[in-house]
Formats: C-alpha cells, sequence, structure tokens
C-alpha cells in the first residue's frame, strides 16, 4: 500500500477498495518502526479520528479526489493539536490553537494529517542538522543528510512513510532535500500558497509547496494548496493571476517544441562529475521527447550567495525577535531583570546556526550598515531577477539544470563549515529571489562505492505562474523513465 502514489491511493479510496482508517493506521505503523528521526510528533489518535471522518465523507459522496489521502507537515506549518516546533527547543512545547492555511485547505479537502515532520531550526539549513530534536537521516544512506530545510519531509515521501508532504522553500528547501532523497518537490510562484500560519524566516522569500513520489501527485497537491489568502500580506490575488488552478491540467501534453534553456554558469567549477553526468543524460532524454536544448547564460548567478546571506538573515533577524520568552516561546529560569531573562531565553532557546544568522541580520540592519549592505543585496536581487527576464519567454521556455553541486554528503561531513552548507545552495537560490518556480525531480544516482546509493535531481524553472508547465514537462520525463518509481532498499 506505501508504495502506492497519491493518485492511486486516491482511486482506491473512492472505490472503497481500502477504508481511510485502513490507510492511515498502515502508514502509522511503517512510521512507528522507522529510524529515521523523520517525525517529530505524531498522535495515532487525532490522525485515525480525521481519517474517520474522511470515511463518512466517502460514503455521503461528498469527497474530494484527496479526501482520506494521508498527508505530514513540515514543522514550520501550525498545526492544531499537534506540536508546532520549527524544530526549536524555542518553541519544544507550543501546540497552536489554530491551523495555518496550508494546512487548512488539505484538511477541507479531507485529507489526513499522520503528524509533524522534522527540519531544520526554523528553517535555516541545507542538511537538517540544526534540528533542535536531532538530524533526519537520509533513507536511501543513513549515513548521508537528506538535505534541509524540508530533511524530514523529503525523507518521509522516500522512505514511504507518508505519500505526499509540505514543504516550505527559502532558498532551496524543497528542491534540494528532494534531490538528495530522490523524490518530487515543486517550489511555486512567491505569493501562489499563503504564508499565513508558516513561521516565518525570511518573509520576501519563504514560500509553501507540496513534495511527493511523482510531479502528478505534486500537482494535485499543489491545486489543493494554493489560492488568494486575504490573512496573508504577501499572497498574490486572483487578478494577479492566483486564481483557482487544477495543475494536472496539461499534464499529459506532449513536449515537441519546447526550448530548454542551459545556464552554462550552472555547468562549471564546482559541479561534481557524477551529478553532471545524470543531469545531462536526463537532457538527453527531453531532447527524445521532442525538446530542444538551447544555451543561456545567468551572469548573476554566483552573486546570488552573497545577496540570499544578506537579505535572509536580515528578514530572520527581524521576524524571530518576537520569541522573547514573554508572549510565547522559551523562558529561562533565574534571571535578573528583563533584559537578563531576554538575553538568556534566547540564548537558550536557539541553536547555533540560528543565533549566527540572527546576529548577522542585525548587523546588516544596524544604522550605518543598511545601505551597504541590505539595499546593496536588493539591487544585486533586481539584477538576478532580470537575467531570468532576459531569457525566458525570449530564448526558452523552461530552464533545466542540477539543483544542487553534488549529492548528499556524509552527516557530521560540513558541521563545523556553515559556509560549505551556504555554497551548496548555489543553483538554488537564484530562482527563491527572484521569486520563479521551480522543481526537482530524480534523474539518477552518483557513481563511486559511497555514492552510488545517493540520488541527483533535475531542476526545472519556468516563468510567473508556469507550475503547469513546469508539472507537464516533469510528467512527460516520468513516463519516459523509472527514476521516480525506485525507492531505498527495504522499502
Amino acid at each position: 500500500m506505501h508504495t502506492k502514489t497519491i493518485k492511486e491511493l486516491s482511486e482506491l479510496l473512492q472505490k472503497k477498495e481500502v477504508s481511510a482508517v485502513q490507510l492511515a493506521t498502515h502508514f502509522l505503523d511503517r512510521i512507528e518502526k522507522s529510524d529515521l528521526n523523520a517525525f517529530l510528533h505524531v498522535d495515532r489518535a487525532l490522525t485515525l479520528a480525521q481519517a474517520a471522518e474522511a470515511d463518512k465523507r466517502i460514503a455521503a459522496g461528498t469527497a474530494t479526489p484527496l479526501t482520506g489521502v494521508p498527508i505530514a507537515h513540515k514543522d514550520i506549518f501550525v498545526t492544531q493539536g499537534w506540536r508546532s516546533t520549527a524544530g526549536s527547543k524555542m518553541l519544544a512545547n507550543y501546540t497552536s490553537p489554530f491551523d495555518a492555511t496550508v494546512v487548512q485547505k488539505m484538511l477541507d479537502a479531507g485529507m489526513v494529517n499522520l503528524g509533524k515532520l522534522n527540519c531544520d531550526e526554523f528553517a535555516m539549513g541545507s542538511s537538517n542538522e540544526n534540528s533542535a530534536f536531532g538530524a533526519v537521516k537520509n533513507p536511501w544512506d543513513k549515513a548521508a543528510v537528506p538535505g534541509g530545510s524540508s530533511g524530514g519531509s523529503a525523507a518521509a515521501v522516500a522512505a514511504r512513510l507518508a505519500p505526499g508532504v509540505t514543504g516550505t522553500d527559502t532558498g532551496g528547501s524543497i528542491r534540494q532535500p528532494a534531490s538528495f532523497c530522490g523524490i518530487t518537490g515543486i517550489k511555486p510562484t512567491y505569493g501562489r500558497a499563503s504564508r499565513f500560519g508558516m513561521i516565518a524566516f525570511a518573509s520576501s522569500l519563504d514560500q509553501a509547496g507540496p513534495m511527493a513520489q511523482t510531479a502528478e501527485d505534486c500537482a494535485l497537491l499543489l491545486s489543493t494548496m494554493t489560492g488568494f489568502d486575504e490573512r496573508d500580506s504577501t499572497s498574490l490575488t486572483a487578478e494577479q493571476g492566483n486564481a483557482a488552478e487544477d495543475f494536472t491540467r496539461d499534464l499529459n501534453k506532449p513536449l515537441a517544441g519546447l526550448r530548454i534553456g542551459v545556464p552554462k554558469e550552472y555547468f562549471g567549477e564546482g559541479l561534481a562529475a557524477d551529478v553532471e553526468k545524470a543531469v545531462r543524460a536526463a537532457l538527453a532524454k527531453f531532447v527524445e521527447l521532442g525538446a530542444t536544448l538551447v544555451d543561456i547564460s545567468l551572469p548573476n548567478t554566483a552573486l546570488s550567495i552573497p545577496a540570499y546571506y544578506m537579505i535572509a538573515p536580515a528578514e530572520a533577524s527581524s521576524n524571530l525577535s518576537r520569541f522573547d520568552g514573554v508572549r510565547y516561546g522559551h523562558r529561562a529560569e533565574g534571571y535578573k531583570d528583563l533584559q537578563d531573562m531576554y538575553k538568556k531565553s534566547r540564548a537558550e532557546g536557539f541553536g547555533p546556526e540560528v543565533q549566527r544568522r540572527i546576529m548577522v541580520g542585525t548587523y546588516i540592519l544596524c544604522h550605518g550598515y543598511y545601505d551597504a549592505y541590505y539595499l546593496k543585496a536588493q539591487k544585486i536581487r533586481r539584477k538576478i531577477t532580470q537575467d531570468f527576464a532576459n531569457v525566458l519567454g525570449s530564448q526558452c521556455d523552461v530552464i533545466m539544470g542540477p539543483v544542487a553541486p553534488t549529492v548528499a554528503w556524509d552527516l557530521g561531513s560540513k558541521a563545523d563549515d556553515p559556509v560549505a552548507n551556504y555554497l551548496a545552495d548555489i543553483f538554488t537560490l537564484s530562482t527563491s529571489l527572484a521569486g520563479l518556480p521551480g522543481m526537482s525531480i530524480p534523474c539518477g544516482f552518483g557513481e563511486g562505492e559511497k555514492n552510488a546509493k545517493r540520488p541527483v535531481g533535475l531542476q526545472i524553472i519556468g516563468n510567473y505562474f508556469a507550475e503547469a508547465k513546469l508539472l507537464n514537462v516533469a510528467h512527460q520525463f516520468q513516463q519516459a523513465t523509472d527514476w521516480h518509481k525506485r525507492a531505498p532498499s527495504g522499502i
């Protein structure tokens, strides 16, 4: 049962060949036996109560295609009844009195929540080693990281602990773990999915998206997740292009005539040979399917790292100032006065990477440095956005390249070198800075004794609101290949 896709499970539920309660029980049993540390909070009674409600809807004939299908949520989304920690000691015992909009939309569709998924603390990280509750293991190779920050989400799908999950992508946090764990994940256009109830990291970058085995499953989930939300000031309106959409509508369109832009900056120094080989083979498969490759240039790609690591920490510094131990969040004991309580609470509540980014961000926003750093980074962001505008539409329909320069690295191998972690985001950051949709689909494995079990992801980037196009391109590739069907041993 766990090897089936969301589409297949939906059909079984609609035909009443399996009940939502049976399905939920099956996945809960698998989660209980797992040693990956992918889940932070599971509540069997809550899950089965939702499944029983789903079965009633199916029996009454009021079900949606997703009713009864299990889902699990990254612990960045506040979720009524489940703990909502953002992977941080600061919120270790926080239970939200309401659901994030994305969670509510899944609930309204009748989906059944299996629990909350581990992630880098406040979504800050590329390996899931920054979680206050321990690192997640990669199901393909337990010595490897699953990627981050949505590492628990990616590992859960890869290990078939959940057929679909939610993730968030600020600088690559859906695409990179999807690549490292050999699954499919899509970050929609910035503003497509509501950020209401999503614990904020960097408000001008954070975006929710689905992760699943296939592009078809992601299309089903994305159709439910997106749409205008008046409670989120950054949510795009229907007039701006964010109308309700069926993202499965174009899945079966042939790819004849598709122009694929291949940026020279994505294939230079630093790209591992095994990753390049898998990506080039995927590009060759697209040519077989009728597409044309076009050489393009995105000249400001290298500047995305310094620009991102100015903008994101500055926004994090502002967003995380609310966690002061007064209104909510961890409060230290044994303090002398209010100032001392703030210092001790934040020092105890935040992990080292979060502290590092808050300090960097606070420095950037200081009087005298704001113009030199934050405003300069925003000007670079405009140049990066213009790079994409210069090629998408006029020269190519989509852009393709690697998601990350290497396959997943060993747990602990970059623990003392935060910059090495930051550099791993070189191919994903520019898409986030521009607010464009991007996705990762599995396209092969690394080479060599250690890397042979570690997946490689192909990144597909499109113009604003081109999610249906990206999903069509990905689905056609998945109809012609079987990378997305492969699972870690023992599944």
